[in-house]
């Protein structure tokens, strides 16, 4: 590699992290005994300016034998080369700390990063937090191109494009190719003067750096490098063009991506610019290649993709996960064998989060769209995912259970023990219960910073802990073992998403290895690798300088991508040209490598193709079979991708689509320069070869302890790690430590000392030892209680996790409309998990009738569906799977699980199933009551087929559904999701028993009645006594009243609909379901804190709701709108009674267009059917202002990327922005509406199912109302001419002139359906939220939101490193 003078040899990898910089060092002799370790404080200003440039002073000092001066420039000439990793792009977003920037966007789009995807981060919260956004002006160009084609065309009509691509001369034409072979319409060209006065202003506003982000950049670049130039002529220093990013189709993305990297850069190249000049000679190739003489050394830098880059090369796109990536690239190299082949799990546990990855199959797993800090990523990175648990996590004990987090106790005040007041932590615990051990702790705590932890500390703050839960449930628990019931409980919280990331990709977790880095990973890894059936857990010698290990070990890498749209076939022309890209790009990939000192022989390739069967969007990164699996699996075809995307799409989904088209989206190529040939011997061969001898009780013994183990404390041997020889085996309980890690190895464990890692064996003893559970189903034990919340919980999550995976549909898999939830015996909801808050309580009253109609008819292997209002249903597109799990013989039905999914269309008078003006149930599609789905295994589908497509056709003027193949697959989702749910609870049945899942599963029903009891009489403290009422209206008219009276003794309340509008000849009719859900959904707003929802949650509730009214309507009512809108209208009723907020925008604005359809007598016509529903404003609170172009309340679900929606259907975005004033004054203003103007590029029929057109959403203490929505038609409209009417009517042979159309716009009303033309518009302005107080009020400060970042701020990677001390 490179021809290096031979004196050269220091080689040096660096993690500068957010409290300490690790450093690893190596005198040229790449031998392991021989490498120097400093850890030093990232900041410490008093000593010295920057930490990497110190360690490398220090290390350089060591290595040369001579004392080398601070501030002295370093000889380069001695450094081989230096790598490093750093959060200083992480820490620049986590603080908003970075450059000043503008972002340009193309006309129409300038909130296309506010809105986002409309979805809210914490469904729960009434005052939304939305992160920032990075930049501080935007730029609209008036220019626009869009796809001539679109995916959903039943003719797949492909527009041929002669001539040239969209780089080479398309300045005459309107019809050109782009970058991924599809042709591209221009529609409006910038003009340059134009966009060079717009760029000036904002240079002359004294910003340097821009984001440039156009509609299909990614596959026309044109106007973007154009802008580009133009900018750079100006004299901006950084511009960021999103196609040279990252050239992938999504708009949100790839602009959120550029204005990182905008926002990013500068930061990075002043750092380094510093960094830089701490070195005589400079850094880098360029100064390798240019420096005459020895000076100029290679200097590369870790990005998040976990290859290296050189110095010069490195940008903020590619920064944010610098530090972690580290950890991931040490522990693949250091733990994986890839002759043995077995994967292993990374658990990177730090103090206020843990990062979790995996690693197998020989090659870093990738994900390449990521929200950190609030900022969603479009690029290639490593698929780290962050834990909201970590050593500073707080220990409460709320209604009844054991809370870990997500609070943490942050770097100050730290942990209890840290003398500085703080909290009790999971560090108090493990301090407390002898686990951590204060000798091998720096003394840096006290005032005079000279001080040990301070044990009396943990004591007194778990000591309060156990008498305020002593009396709270009347236990009498030691402070021992509430101590240990809370690590119990963060161990579960670290575990739930660790199993769930694993098995969503069709990975076994107990077929992993674990291994754990970071200060406090070793403390937990026993019982984490129990909980997940992990027999071994490898701790590298490194491991708490892990990163930066991996920095010293991690290859050069060069990235390159394309975008690309062929269908892919196994021969002929599509394939031949994938393989000339792939050839091109390896080619720019070998240069690059090449100008880095690489020679041919030490680059080697991945080739991928980025792939998805046709008509869904979750795509899969394909990289080419090696050799033996071509011979292997694909009979002995070299470029079997195809066959190989099939392959993936059956273990990560679970089923395949044989008849669908499989498209390329775009071509990969990851080059990578290879650091070393051999890595020395792996953990699997050191195992072989090493002879273990267990060390005797007594000997190599630093001291003994009592350490508190399951069951009580035990005497335990500390040993120190420098004392341990290789072989050394220690049986469990240990302690194993040195200065910068402790590991616990249990009881039953073992801990073998091999060269480079520890190696810990968990006994063959049985996982779940049967005999030590004691019968857990005489009394509640708050510590199972709270685990069993967590299982429950986490079951739910994995079910939803496995529908959106295996479904097909767009609803379910980009919009997520869907829900699953687990239900006991009598269908009592033990768990829902909260995906739509509309579907809460409903899915139990389904669930419930179904038990009932079924009861004693059921064997294993039915499956019941249903969508029917009067059975549960919530509006017909919901359709309802219901399962019953079984007992060992088949007898009794243990419980149930279920999953509801919107389906696109199910028949009826209008693609879609919305129809604005249904007046009977039979017009919005098939209805069905109860139905078996499968009998005894057998999946009845033609009983389906006849239900959605035959009998919805029997109708007058309705037809069956649209998308027959869809539904189907979807329905076998939703079964496997339930397959799914029901594999999972028998798991925690074979660990704990049926009788003890049984117990949990009614006790966390009473531990929710609880909460709201508690929540009652707050209420009735607050209020006085005194009842609330309410009431609002819809724009029928339809009156909503409400009353609820509070017995403040009991913690009970009635809630009376009395006085509520009869049943409407329309669709706003709401099933009595859906109003139990709004008082779900409220009382855990008001609650505020993470409870359980099920069943409990109404067992305080009485609802009374008048017989015959809209809430409560007959089984033949039309209620598609009761769903989508009365819903949200009910929820604004009970939030006002109890005065919580303003109304929100009340509304979802569910818009449908399509064509198509099988009305009875005439011939079917394939066609499509497309449904959204758009955000608007939310309402004010006391202390919060609303926030704009967001979902509320009874919704989340996303909308569909600009880009995407273009591509896949015949419409042109002309806007998406927000509603400027739209939200009502106040003290607190509400949110603002959108505005979304869709012109369609075909005929087709356009459905608008609306509310808020008519009565404002209401302002409360005296704020404004906010706007009404408004639904506009632009319509081409035949201008009248006498004469020609004339002609026409008197069948004149004189030539006609032609029509001439004016533009009309034409208030549609807030329920309308319309036949649009080519050319045609509809346009939706969304309602805001109203506001709260009254204008010029003195604002109060939300107690925990005075920080913007508050929100997100916990789990990021970055804060990962804030108190890595608490380890």
């Amino acid at each position: 590699m490179g021809s290096q003078p031979p004196e050269r040899g220091i080689r040096i990898a660096i993690d500068r992290g957010g409290t300490f910089t690790d450093c690893v060092g190596n005198p040229g002799t790449g031998k392991m005994e021989d490498d120097v370790i400093i850890k030093l404080l990232s900041e410490d200003p008093s000593n010295y300016d920057d930490a990497p440039l110190e360690g490398i002073r220090r290390l350089m000092s060591k290595f040369l034998n001579k004392e080398i001066p601070r501030g002295e420039p370093l000889d380069t000439s001695k450094i081989e080369s230096i790598r490093m990793g750093t959060t200083v792009a992480t820490n620049a977003l986590l603080e908003r700390k970075g450059e000043k920037i503008a972002m340009v966007v193309t006309k129409g789009f300038k909130d296309c990063l506010e809105i986002g995807n409309q979805s809210r981060p914490k469904i729960f919260d009434l005052a939304i937090r939305k992160p920032d956004v990075l930049y501080e002006k935007v730029v609209e160009i008036d220019e626009r191109v869009t796809l001539e084609d679109y995916a959903e065309d039943p003719e797949r009509h492909i527009t041929k494009v002669e001539g040239h691509d969209s780089q080479n001369g398309a300045a005459n034409q309107d019809l050109v190719r782009g970058l991924s072979s599809e042709a591209i319409r221009i529609l409006q060209r910038p003009q340059e003067e134009t966009v060079k006065k717009q760029l000036q202003e904002v240079f002359d506003s004294g910003i340097r750096s821009i984001a440039v982000c156009l509609m299909h950049g990614y596959t026309f670049s044109d106007h973007e490098a154009l802008v580009g130039r133009l900018a750079r002529d100006i004299g901006f220093s950084h511009v960021s063009l999103s196609h040279e990013l990252m050239p992938m189709i999504k708009l949100v993305p790839r602009a959120t991506s550029a204005c990182a990297d905008a926002y990013l850069t500068p930061a990075i190249k002043k750092y380094i610019a510093g960094f830089q000049k701490g070195f005589e000679g400079g850094l880098g190739t360029s100064n390798v290649q240019n420096e005459s003489g020895t000076m100029g050394a290679r200097c590369e830098f870790m990005q998040s993709d976990g290859g290296l880059v050189d110095v010069d090369k490195f940008s903020g796109l590619k920064a944010i996960l610098s530090g972690p990536a580290g950890g991931v690239v040490g522990y693949a190299l250091t733990s994986y064998d890839p002759e043995t082949n077995t994967p292993v799990i990374g658990f990177d546990m730090g103090g206020t989060s843990t990062d979790v990855s995996r690693y197998g199959s020989g090659r870093y797993e990738h994900v390449f769209e990521t929200t950190t800090a609030g900022v969603t990523i479009q690029s290639p990175q490593l698929d780290i995912n962050t834990v909201a648990a970590g050593g500073g996590s707080r220990l409460f004990f709320r209604n009844g259970l054991f809370v870990v987090g997500p609070e943490s106790a942050g770097a100050h005040p730290g942990p209890g023990c840290y003398r500085k007041g703080g909290p009790a932590t999971v560090t108090d615990a493990n301090l407390f219960l002898g686990r951590l051990l204060p000798d091998f702790f720096p003394k840096i705590f006290g005032k005079n910073e000279n001080e040990g932890l301070d044990v009396q500390a943990s004591e007194k703050l778990l000591q309060e802990l156990a008498e305020q839960i002593n009396r709270e449930s009347g236990k009498n628990m030691s402070p021992d073992e509430v101590a240990y019931g809370f690590l119990t409980v963060a161990n579960e919280t670290m575990t739930r998403p660790i199993r769930s990331l694993t098995e969503a990709k069709g990975h076994d977790t107990s077929k992993h290895r674990l291994a754990t880095f970071g200060g406090a990973g070793g403390q937990h890894a026993v019982a984490i690798a129990e909980s997940l059936g992990i027999r071994q857990i490898l701790v590298h010698r490194y491991s708490s300088v892990l990163s930066a290990y991996g920095m010293a070990l991690a290859d050069v890498v060069d990235e390159r991508q394309e975008p690309d749209s062929k269908v892919w076939a196994d021969e002929g022309d599509s394939k031949e040209s994938l393989k000339k890209k792939i050839e091109e790009l390896k080619q720019k990939s070998r240069v690059a490598l090449r100008e880095q000192g690489f020679e041919d022989k030490s680059i080697v390739f991945e080739e991928y193709l980025n792939m998805r069967y046709r008509g869904t969007e979750s795509a899969l990164m394909i990289v080419k079979p090696e050799e033996k699996d071509g011979e292997k699996e694909f009979g002995g075809d070299k470029w079997a991708f195809g066959q190989a995307f099939v392959k993936q799409h059956q273990q990560e989904f679970g089923f395949t689509l044989p008849d669908r088209d499989i498209i390329v989206d775009d071509v990969r190529v990851r080059g990578i320069g290879k650091s070393f040939e051999s890595l020395g011997k792996t953990v699997d061969v050191q195992l072989k070869e090493v002879q273990p001898k267990d060390v005797k009780t007594g000997d190599k013994e630093y001291k003994r302890s009592k350490v508190y183990f399951d069951g009580g404390r035990q005497d335990t041997p500390i040993y120190k790690l420098e004392d341990l020889s290789v072989g050394d085996k220690i049986k469990g309980p240990a302690i194993l430590a040195d200065g910068t890690q402790t590991i616990v190895v249990t009881p039953g464990a073992s801990a073998l000392i091999i060269e480079t890692h520890v190696v810990i064996n968990i006994g063959e003893k049985e996982l779940y030892d049967s005999s030590s559970k004691v019968d857990t189903t005489k009394e509640v034990d708050p510590i199972m209680l709270s685990i069993f919340a967590h299982r429950f919980m986490a079951i739910a999550e994995q079910m939803g996790r496995a529908l959106q995976k295996t479904s097909v549909s767009t609803n379910v898999k980009e919009r997520l409309d869907y829900s699953c939830a687990l239900f006991d015996s009598t269908g009592g909801l033990v768990a829902n998990a909260p995906h739509l808050p509309v579907h809460l309580g409903s899915m139990s009253t389904c669930v419930r009738r179904q038990a009932e109609i079924w009861r004693g008819k059921l064997v294993k292997g039915d499956v019941i569906v249903s969508n029917h209002p009067e059975y549960g249903g919530t509006h017909l597109p919901d359709i309802t799977v219901v399962t019953p799990a079984f007992d060992e013989p088949g007898k009794n039905i243990l419980f149930y699980v279920a999953s509801r999914a919107h389906h696109a269309d199910i028949g009826g008078i209008l693609p879609g199933s919305m129809p604005p003006h249904s007046r009977e149930l039979y017009q919005e599609g098939a209805s069905i009551k109860s139905e078996k789905l499968v009998s005894a295994g057998k999946f009845n589908e033609e009983r389906i087929t006849e239900l959605l497509l035959t009998e919805p056709a029997k109708y007058q003027g309705c037809s069956g559904t649209r998308c027959l193949a869809d539904n189907i697959s979807d329905l076998k989702a939703q079964v496997s999701s339930n397959m799914k749910g029901i594999n999972l609870i028998s798991t925690l049945i074979e660990e704990y028993g049926e009788e003890v899942v049984n117990f949990y599963m009614v006790k966390i029903q009473d531990n929710a009645e609880l909460s709201v009891r508690n929540l009652l009489k707050d209420v009735s403290k607050r209020f006085e006594g005194q009842d609330l009422s309410a009431v609002d209206y819809m724009d029928d008219g339809s009156p909503i009243k409400l009353k609820i009276t509070v017995d403040a003794e009991k913690g009970e309340a009635v809630f009376d609909f009395a006085g509520t509008g009869p049943e409407v000849y329309g669709n706003t009719n709401a099933p009595k379901a859906i109003t139990h859900s709004a008082i779900i959904y409220c009382l855990r707003c008001l609650i505020s804190e993470d409870i359980p929802l099920n069943q409990g949650c109404l067992n305080p509730i009485k609802v009374l709701i008048p017989p015959k009214s809209f809430l409560s309507p007959s089984d033949k009512a039309a209620v598609v709108g009761g769903n989508v809108l009365t819903s949200q209208r009910v929820t604004d009723v009970i939030l006002k009674a109890f005065q919580a907020c303003a109304a929100s925008q009340g509304d979802c604005n569910n818009l449908t267009f399509g064509f198509g359809g099988n009305i009875e007598g005439e011939k079917e016509v394939k066609g499509f059917g497309y449904y959204e529903t758009i955000a608007g404003g939310s309402g004010a609170g006391k202390d919060w202002d609303g926030t704009s172009g967001v979902h509320t309340h009874m919704t989340n679900t996303r909308i569909t990327d600009a880009e995407v929606f273009e591509r896949r259907y015949p419409v042109l975005l002309r806007e998406f922005s927000l509603r400027a004033g739209s939200g009502g004054a106040g003290k607190n203003r509400g949110g603002d509406g959108v505005i979304r103007d869709i012109e369609f590029r075909r005929s087709v029929q356009v459905s608008i199912l609306s509310e808020r057109r008519v009565y404002h959403p209401y302002g409360l203490a005296g704020g404004e109302d906010a706007q009404c929505g408004l639904n506009i038609w632009v319509r081409r409209v035949e201008t009248s001419n006498p004469e020609r009417s004339d002609k026409m009517l008197n069948e004149s042979n004189e030539k006609l002139e032609e029509p001439v159309f004016e533009e009309r716009r034409i208030n549609l009303g807030g329920k309308n359906t319309a036949a649009m033309k080519t050319g045609e518009r509809i346009i939706i302005e969304t309602p805001g939220g109203g506001g709260w107080g009254k204008v010029g009020d003195k604002k109060e400060t939300r107690e925990n939101h005075h920080d913007p970042k508050h929100g997100w701020r916990g789990g990021s990677h970055a804060s990962r490193e804030e108190m890595v001390l608490q380890a």
